[in-house]
């Protein structure tokens, strides 16, 4: 009975450090704002470039975007707006030149009665009305939070080697990733000390790419700080480059923390909200002794 005792404290153990679990929480409200107020922002111009400048298009808009005079060249991504077709406005969203009916998500949305012509609904913006000042100063108010969270955790990370330890994926990682595929598809997933390879991936690309990448394309938008930096340009290709990789990390980010959602609650919500909350988890009966 003792020897049982003791094989079930063994199974739980310490996973996730103050550091970590702060952050984390930090992140999960910070993004929440940003990308929501990100969008709010996004509605002032829901046009999307490659380039450093931008080939003004010559479709009539409605809504809050202005309406634009004739096309001068056309190197447009992405454009979400409502149109008249006949006798009934849609809202359209264009990927590189090719039209999709986005009527009731994107372009326009809200009750038939009262529409709303704009490329983000309202539920999907804050405020959730039109309002460009709000949302920039929620958003860039979030964004220094977003920086100094990511430093903190970088330093952290780098001092008590949770960074090498349990982020950066090592070759044996690698050679486990076609059986961790396996047992994602099965929806077996293992429990111990360490993460996963697919964990460890997802995470090194969210953290050491993805939000650098967000904060470096943020900073590249504005003209203050290109002014002092002007090497920011070049690194992505001018500035409407940068708004358009601006808004692909969001995406990335959008559906990183969809699909994190999901695995939480298919690998047993309870243990790993106790994890982030407390840092203990409950692993295999062997996790304990494995090393990370």
């Amino acid at each position: 009975m003792a020897e049982l005792t003791e094989k079930k404290r063994a199974q739980l153990f310490y996973r996730q450090s103050a550091w970590t679990r702060a952050t984390h929480w930090i992140w999960a409200v910070t993004l929440f704002f940003m990308v929501t107020s990100g969008l709010q922002i996004f509605n002032a111009h829901p046009i999307l470039y490659f380039g450093g400048q931008s080939g003004f298009g010559d479709k009539q808009y409605l809504g809050p975007q202005a309406r634009y005079g004739n096309k001068q060249f056309d190197n447009t991504v992405l454009d979400i707006h409502a149109e008249e077709r006949g006798d009934t406005i849609v809202g359209v969203t264009s990927i590189l030149g090719h039209d999709f009916d986005t009527s009731g998500f994107l372009g326009k949305s809200g009750p038939p009665a009262q529409p709303s012509f704009q490329a983000f609904p309202e539920w999907a913006t804050i405020p959730s009305y039109y309002d460009l000042a709000t949302g920039r100063v929620i958003h860039f108010f979030f964004a220094w939070i977003l920086v100094a969270t990511w430093c903190v955790w970088l330093f952290a990370s780098l001092i008590n080697g949770h960074l090498w330890r349990d982020i950066v994926p090592k070759p044996r990682d690698i050679k486990r990733l076609p059986r961790d595929v396996v047992s994602h598809l099965c929806l077996k997933f293992p429990h111990g000390r360490s993460y996963n390879v697919l964990q460890k991936l997802s995470y090194a690309v969210i953290l050491i790419v993805v939000i650098p990448g967000v904060i470096l394309t943020g900073l590249t938008i504005s003209p203050g700080v290109d002014s002092a930096w002007p090497w920011l340009l070049d690194l992505f290709g001018g500035r409407q480059t940068a708004r358009l990789l601006h808004f692909c990390g969001m995406l990335i980010l959008v559906a990183f923390f969809v699909v994190h959602i999901l695995m939480v609650i298919a690998a047993g919500p309870i243990n790993e909200m106790r994890s982030m909350i407390t840092g203990w988890y409950r692993g295999d009966p062997d996790a304990a002794g494995k090393e990370a």
